[in-house]
């Protein structure tokens, strides 16, 4: 594959664009006889991209097939390309991963579902079809498990409610929680396999609570790292996406 060919795949512009950095010196190859980067000028230079370690303008990027990635994501932000009131969540990754070529007019990685602006923690993206359909649907039951502060104590019977099933207003079917586990008084771990508009705020507030503090720490078996920080993103791992059940990388 020539090199400007990958670098136009890993989202670093047209192929006239990818070109040019190679061609002005911003592109350096990892050589592992001499176990250091070196500068390139041919793109067209034939490579293996599998495995391919590079660096554009110094910073160090791996070669991604597809892309799949988690944010820790911060309050006050939406998950929209095109936010109404607060930053965008895609203003918190760099331009590559927002360029990726996908097919269609949407380009780079999309968030898996979606947060409120004022939800905390584990969010998923990526620019596989695929991989964000078999994370979303409701009908592959993924579990999600919520970290839920509530404004007044939690009673075993506001459990059991949320257990058995609780009506919100825009459907007649009563949804219900996978799980539901006291933290502590006001502090409950909810855990849902679909998901609605402001689910977990409308679900306690039909038991007669109320939401203050919203946090998503685990999707499926993958826990949202401790070491990665509030606004920060890293690649997901072969063993993040076993994690998640997903085969497909």
């Amino acid at each position: 594959m020539q090199l400007q060919d990958i670098l136009y795949s890993q989202g670093f512009g047209i192929r006239r664009v990818c070109s040019g950095l190679v061609q002005q010196g911003w592109v350096e190859i990892w050589d592992s006889e001499q176990q250091a980067f070196v500068p390139v000028r041919d793109s067209m230079l034939e490579l293996e991209p599998v495995g391919l370690r590079f660096r554009v303008q110094g910073v160090e990027w791996h070669y991604q097939a597809k892309g799949y990635i988690m944010l820790h994501k911060p309050a006050g932000t939406e998950c929209s390309q095109k936010p109404s009131a607060w930053p965008s969540i895609y203003t918190l990754l760099p331009q590559p991963l927002r360029q990726r070529p996908c097919k269609g007019a949407i380009q780079g990685v999309q968030a898996v579902g979606r947060l409120d602006q004022d939800t905390t923690g584990l969010l998923l993206l990526s620019d596989d079809g695929q991989f964000i359909h078999r994370m979303s649907s409701p009908k592959k039951h993924v579990p999600k498990v919520y970290r839920v502060t509530a404004k007044h104590p939690v009673t075993a019977h506001m459990v059991e409610r949320l257990c058995a099933g609780v009506v919100l207003d825009d459907d007649p079917r009563p949804v219900r929680a996978a799980a539901c586990a006291l933290v502590s008084d006001c502090v409950l771990d909810l855990t849902l396999t679909e998901g609605k508009y402001h689910q977990v705020k409308r679900m306690l507030a039909a038991v007669g609570n109320r939401v203050e503090a919203l946090h998503r720490w685990k999707i499926g078996d993958l826990v949202l790292p401790e070491d990665l920080p509030l606004g920060q993103w890293r690649w997901l791992t072969e063993k993040d996406l076993q994690m998640l059940g997903f085969q497909g990388a």
